[in-house]
């Protein structure tokens, strides 16, 4: 199957995937389409991938390719106009004293140990029962720990106390925010700033796009936004926000 007419596409194949429980929808079977040969897909090729509604998971560079839905939409921030609300201010002042990190792409046993925490509280849901702890270390590895592309981990500790870890993706455009875990043991952390509790993720947001701004880079990818999911719904409440529909990335509320 061919997809792009790009050039630096042009010696990847795409491939659709066999059906899987949709992991955002109840009841819905999704389908992906595949970029391959994953050797072929470095920082360049990703940037042309991305630019068309490709997301990486490892080393697999991926979009979703349902026959009878297109609830999943391509969305990114554009950073020189962004214009935080009173809540996001709020967020950003809140947490203002977490230092920052960046690290290689690597397996640390500290960042780890906060997902496996992360997962169990947040995502309770679609954690496997019954699977071994060596078996998700390896699922983590293979998630977060393994890239073909440039990306970098992001450390936020709160005096020394590991909080925060953002696996962020740095294409030719922007960053993509990869994935995002916490101490969700702190907070519900919903993504309501407006309470007491911390807003990690939200604060997270506004930190990743900071930094593309000081890179001068014009948009901050948040991969899917999915209107009748809680977990990506959140993602309108960044303004203004891109949404690629029919191949072309327009502005809408």
């Amino acid at each position: 199957m061919s997809l792009p007419s790009d050039q630096p596409l042009q010696k990847l194949q795409f491939y659709v995937t066999t059906g899987y429980s949709c992991g955002y929808l109840p009841n819905k079977l999704a389908q992906s389409l595949i970029a391959a040969p994953q050797h072929l897909v470095n920082t360049a090729v990703y940037s042309s991938l991305i630019q068309q509604g490709f997301r990486r998971s490892g080393k697999f560079s991926y979009r979703p390719h349902c026959e009878n839905c297109q609830e999943c939409v391509p969305v990114r921030i554009v950073v020189s106009e962004f214009a935080p609300n009173r809540s996001q201010k709020r967020a950003v002042k809140q947490h203002q004293n977490l230092k920052t990190t960046i690290l290689p792409i690597d397996f640390y046993e500290e960042h780890y140990a906060l997902y496996a925490e992360y997962q169990r509280s947040r995502h309770a849901d679609t954690v496997k029962t019954g699977t071994s702890e060596e078996n998700e270390i390896e699922q983590y590895q293979n998630f977060l720990c393994q890239t073909n592309v440039e990306s970098v981990l992001v450390e936020f500790r709160d005096n020394d106390v590991l909080k925060m870890v953002s696996v962020i993706d740095i294409v030719r455009d922007g960053i993509s925010a990869v994935y995002t875990f916490y101490d969700a043991s702190d907070a519900n952390n919903n993504g309501d700033s407006s309470s007491k509790h911390p807003s990690y993720g939200t604060y997270n947001v506004m930190w990743q796009a900071e930094w593309a701004k000081s890179l001068n880079l014009p948009y901050l990818y948040l991969g899917y936004w999915i209107k009748d999911s809680q977990k990506m719904a959140y993602k309108e409440n960044y303004q203004p926000l891109e949404k690629l529909v029919h191949g072309e990335w327009v502005k809408g509320e």
